[in-house]
């Protein structure tokens, strides 16, 4: 029983500390902070990095000195042979004698009788071990010089792909994060405006009951609760999405327990920033333009890999090693006579003649070097038409803003004069529903505004690779 107890009770705390860990409360920074650490993708660049940066020391070490090793043993299951003229033997008993003994049958039939004849007879040993070791080291190789720089260009672009790559995590970051403050304050806004509409429901059916307004009234204002619930029902659900949307962009679990500590309206007033705007356009600190340049600098090396393949290469090598013979297995024995070996060599290849194919790999390589230059070009003209059209968009966001919520004033403060016109009397309830309807839909319009200046800011800095 005290056992039971016992794991009953781990149960139950280690519950609560899973629960503890499923909860996390972000403001947008710290889940933007959050995300570039924890986002799939944004996880999958760094690795690129350290992937690039181990292939940049595994070019290295081509031109360092390498060393390798190899043992071979070899056992003839049946031994080759190789025929000598019997011109070169003296026809007497005694070489045939030698030849049977050595074969070890006396069936062999030697033709040594006839000088054109041929004696069959096997060299060497039946097993035989060879060990060794050899010391290469390049010298000069023009295409190894060549892939040194290629490696750290390689590099330079996979850092340039992470750095977009965290761009971008972050602008999804906040869209997603602007998406649930906005369904968050739709919800909010619709039940607020439930609220009333029940409370005035109530009081307009009363009112019918007591003889003292029309049936239609009480069905405008049903119609109107009845369309306010179905939005709330929508919005409740893409809410759901919403956050889940989220915790996939900060690389958590897609039901994780997630709270937001900013809010719309904080978000929208520190996004505000017409510096921005008229700030200067400096291209070149672009990722996009970086990008481009990678790609020309990578060009130009393939140019010269071209080039310099032909140039001669030359290496050097020293290996050293022992043989044994036997035709039994005697290798381990102490008694095993070993023969050492030794060699130093330099090798040199020198390209002479290749039918053209050099000439024409080196100008297909300049043909994509001057494509690589039009690419630049084009990226830096549509740089500054994306900027362009970016600090246009933000700077309408802004506007927009102001406008929707000058108007989101104004429907508000003609919804209180048709609310107090007709519970006097004086406003039919087709002029509350409609003024309710223009309130309802500015309250919807001034949110997406904010979020806009959210979202149009994001796009902004993105481009201009800025974390203001």
């Amino acid at each position: 029983m005290k056992n039971k107890l016992i794991l009953i009770f781990s149960f139950l705390c280690s519950s609560i500390l899973f629960g503890q860990e499923a909860n996390h409360s972000f403001s947008l920074q710290e889940a933007i902070d959050y995300a570039l650490e924890n986002n799939r993708t944004a996880k999958n660049a760094a690795l690129d990095i350290k992937a690039a940066e181990k292939q940049k020391w595994e070019t290295t070490t081509i031109g360092l000195p390498q060393i390798n090793g190899s043992i071979e043993y070899q056992n003839w299951l049946k031994q080759q042979v190789s025929l000598l003229p019997a011109a070169a033997f003296d026809n007497t008993q005694s070489t045939i004698d030698i030849v049977n003994d050595y074969f070890d049958t006396n069936q062999t039939n030697f033709d040594v009788d006839t000088p054109e004849g041929f004696i069959p007879l096997r060299f060497g040993t039946q097993q035989t071990v060879n060990a060794s070791v050899t010391l290469s080291q390049l010298i000069f190789d023009g295409s190894y010089l060549v892939g040194l720089q290629s490696a750290k260009v390689f590099l330079e672009i996979s850092k340039n792909a992470k750095e977009k790559t965290n761009l971008e995590v972050r602008k999804a970051v906040i869209n997603a994060y602007g998406n649930v403050l906005l369904a968050e304050e739709s919800v909010m806004i619709l039940e607020r405006n439930i609220t009333v509409l029940k409370k005035n429901l109530d009081e307009t059916t009363k009112t019918y009951e007591n003889g003292l307004a029309e049936e239609e009234s009480v069905e405008q204002l049903q119609i109107t609760l009845s369309s306010i619930e179905s939005n709330l029902n929508k919005t409740n659900r893409l809410k759901a999405l919403a956050y889940q949307m989220l915790n996939i962009t900060l690389g958590l679990d897609i039901n994780s327990n997630t709270t937001l500590k900013d809010t719309l309206e904080n978000l929208t007033a520190q996004n505000i920033n017409l510096n921005i705007i008229n700030s200067s356009n400096n291209i070149e600190n672009t990722i996009d333009y970086k990008i481009a340049q990678n790609d020309k600098k990578s060009k130009e090396l393939l140019l010269k890999l071209e080039k310099s393949k032909a140039l001669p290469n030359l290496s050097a090598f020293v290996n050293g090693g022992y043989s044994a013979f036997s035709d039994s297995f005697t290798f381990t024995n102490s008694d095993q006579t070993w023969f050492g070996s030794s060699l130093l060599g330099i090798n040199m290849n020198i390209p002479i003649f290749s039918s053209g194919g050099r000439s024409a790999a080196t100008q297909r390589a300049k043909i994509n070097l001057e494509k690589a230059k039009e690419d630049l070009t084009e990226v830096e003209q549509q740089l500054k038409l994306q900027i362009a059209a970016a600090k246009s968009d933000y700077q309408f966001a802004i506007e927009d803003y102001d406008n929707k919520k000058q108007n989101l004033n104004l429907a508000e403060r003609i919804e209180q004069k048709n609310q107090t016109k007709f519970s006097e009397g004086i406003a039919s309830s087709f002029d509350l529903r409609q003024a309710q309807t223009q309130l309802y839909s500015s309250q919807q319009e001034f949110l997406q505004a904010m979020l806009d200046v959210i979202n149009k800011k994001a796009e902004l800095d993105t481009i201009l690779n800025s974390k203001q």
